[in-house]
């Protein structure tokens, strides 16, 4: 009769993992009592492994230089530490005691040799390198020390101080969407969503008038420094030129088939330039209010354009990604630009450079003029759409973002200082901060923001702030980027 079975402990389930681990603890307690610590350098390994890698990488180079190594190293020591070229670079060995003798006996030198008048056993004719072995290998010595360090060429940034908001201006009843200052640098002009321009005080911020026209919103504004006029376009498909005299429209420039969206005025002839929704850009003589020229190229919308008193006179950017320099005596492209893969929003000329910036949601490149050639991206991403871009001549270029994000750049190096976000007022959601009109005044002095929260933000420099209490942080980029 079988006797009573024996109850088997149960065998509590472990993961593979779980038991990796024991596995690999046990191995530890075994065979390393001291944890933490690494185990010391083999030296003969090391100098084995590193022998190798010179071997492997430049092996061919010992070959093609045999020949021409033949007479250098018949030479005495001394003057081989002597006959090394200027741009050689020499790495000593372990006991290297500082004289040139021993330097030269201890030392891998790289450098150009006598050119061979035939060709090479490597089928490579020109300037060939020789290696000169050694007698003694160094233990510091590895691939990364072979290569010449080259110092970074990228132009270190300028100290700007940080911005911050000194006043907010309240008033619209819709979107901001636009902004121009005068000449004089008094007072400034904004339009809106809610179809009114408003002019303010520039010192004091006090609105001085309300002028009303526009059924859709504003969605550019410019003031003439030859005439007392103001030009504003909007989504109505109108453009407006205001008598600043009289406070009313004396003109309309009709032939836009949809909205309009930029405005520019040229600096030196009385020509006025908008581009809209019907993917042209249209040129306008503001007395006779002819249309001179209709710039058609573009596939979409045109969203950005500025005017220079030399060709190319106009550069337009456009929702379908380009950038277009026009010939304005012919109307005709003269270049256009696809570094961008994104619809290219905004723009900024710089006030003295012949360079510009356009900026779109995937970069913001800077460009020279009047070639256009791509000089560098900014160093960092705002990773948000750009709406707005300006630059004064300090060269401290501002970008305003969908996400109400208001970044702060130098403009020679392309390093972004400074990342502020802008603070809805009370009563609005966290969603309408968006920033969507971005301008210096005259001076470059005071930045005005036009937001979505509906409000104007004006930012100046703190005046406190010094290169100890806010320090410039920057490393230069390792890759750049050539697109």
């Amino acid at each position: 009769m079988p006797g009573p079975a024996l109850e088997m402990e149960p065998v509590e389930p472990q993961s593979l993992k779980k038991l990796s681990f024991k596995s690999l603890k046990r191995a530890l307690d075994l065979f390393s009592p001291v944890h933490g610590h690494v185990a010391p350098p083999d030296p003969e390994s090391k100098k084995i492994r590193i022998s190798h890698k010179i071997s492997v990488e430049y092996g061919g180079l010992k070959n093609t230089g045999a020949k021409s190594t033949g007479q250098a190293s018949s030479a005495p020591d001394s003057a081989l530490g002597t006959s090394v070229p200027s741009n050689a670079l020499a790495l000593t060995g372990p006991g290297s005691s500082g004289d040139a003798k021993s330097v030269a006996q201890n030392a891998l030198v790289i450098g150009p040799t006598v050119q061979p008048n035939t060709q090479n056993d490597g089928g490579l004719q020109g300037r060939s390198s020789a290696i000169i072995s050694a007698s003694g290998s160094s233990e510091r010595m590895s691939t990364s020390a072979i290569m010449e360090r080259i110092p970074s060429k990228w132009p270190r940034p300028v100290w700007h101080a940080p911005w911050r908001n000194y006043r907010v201006i309240s008033g619209h009843l819709g979107w901001v969407r636009s902004v121009a200052f005068d000449p004089s640098n008094t007072w400034f002009c904004t339009g809106s969503a809610d179809r009114t321009i408003k002019i303010w005080d520039v010192a004091s911020g006090k609105l001085k008038l309300t002028l009303t026209g526009h059924i859709e919103q504003v969605r550019g504004l410019a003031v003439s420094n030859r005439h007392t006029y103001m030009f504003s376009a909007g989504d109505d498909k109108q453009v407006k030129c205001w008598d600043l005299e009289q406070n009313k429209v004396i003109r309309h420039y009709h032939g836009h088939l949809s909205g309009v969206y930029c405005l520019a005025l040229h600096p030196t002839i009385d020509v006025l330039l908008t581009g809209g929704r019907d993917s042209v850009c249209r040129v306008w003589d503001i007395r006779s209010k002819m249309q001179i020229h209709a710039l058609s190229g573009h596939d979409n919308t045109v969203c950005s354009v500025f005017t220079r008193p030399t060709d190319p006179q106009v550069v337009t950017g456009s929702h379908d990604t380009t950038i277009k320099f026009w010939d304005l005596r012919y109307g005709k492209t003269m270049t256009t630009l696809t570094y961008h893969k994104k619809s290219v929003r905004a723009m900024a000329l710089h006030p003295k450079e012949n360079s510009f910036a356009s900026a779109s949601a995937d970069n913001i490149k800077k460009f020279n003029l009047p070639r256009g050639e791509f000089m560098h991206n900014m160093l960092s991403q705002q990773k948000t759409i750009i709406n707005a871009m300006a630059v004064n001549e300090e060269g401290v270029m501002a970008t305003g973002g969908d996400n109400g994000s208001l970044w702060f750049w130098d403009w020679k190096s392309g390093h972004n200082f400074q990342q502020s976000q802008t603070i809805v007022q009370p009563g609005s959601l966290d969603s309408e901060a968006g920033i969507y009109a971005l301008s210096y005044d005259i001076t470059g002095s005071r930045l005005l923001t036009c937001e979505a929260d509906k409000t104007i933000k004006m930012w100046k420099e703190d005046e406190n702030a010094t290169p100890e209490t806010h320090p410039l942080n920057f490393k230069p980029p390792k890759d750049i980027r050539r697109f």
